[in-house]
């Protein structure tokens, strides 16, 4: 295994609203100086978002990790510096002062590619829907974990529930996927 095809996550920090410029740049950056052997891919973690703009629909990507923008890289020799002295870029997340970037843990980058692969994964996966409308679940996941809702849609599609929880005495909806929840 040569040391180029070594590669971890990484986060690098940047100026939020202009993530999708700093990849770009970041990407240009890599290939003019030939170093694609050492950078697998530069990704901003988005999620697509409806709005409703006078009457119309339009589909958005809203950027899910503002100011974040994750990389994939063997990061040798001058490979973080070209990256920290991109415009708009902050620095690694982790890093100490002066030290090493610290890459992202196995667990953590399975959870912030979740954020990305989920839609793309679900769509292919045609599983019956568990739940029913007005059914009792409990919450499992999340900052809502533990209370009880009832489900008062199901989005097939997006495999999302939108369910009813009480907070504070006050109804509150909330969007969970499946898996956040679990039948009482």
């Amino acid at each position: 295994m040569s040391e180029a095809s070594e590669k971890k996550w990484y986060v690098v920090r940047a100026v939020s609203g202009q993530e999708n410029k700093i990849k770009t740049y970041i990407e240009n950056e890599i290939a003019r100086l030939g170093l694609d052997d050492y950078v697998d891919q530069v990704l901003v973690p988005t999620e697509k978002v409806v709005q409703i703009r006078n009457g119309k629909k339009i589909n958005k990507e809203r950027v899910y990790f503002p100011g974040y923008i994750m990389i994939q890289a063997n990061l040798t020799g001058e490979i973080p510096h070209i990256i920290k002295s991109v415009t708009n870029v902050i620095g690694f997340l982790g890093e100490t002062k002066g030290g090493d970037p610290v890459p992202l843990r196995q667990s953590e980058v399975n959870r912030m590619l979740g954020k990305v692969d989920e839609l793309a994964v679900e769509a292919d996966v045609n599983v019956a829907i568990p739940y029913k409308v007005g059914e009792t679940v409990k919450v499992i996941d999340g900052p809502f974990n533990g209370f009880d809702g009832t489900i008062e849609k199901i989005n097939e599609e997006k495999r999302k529930l939108e369910v009813m929880v009480k907070i504070f005495g006050r109804k509150t909806p909330l969007e969970l996927s499946y898996m956040q929840v679990e039948k009482v």
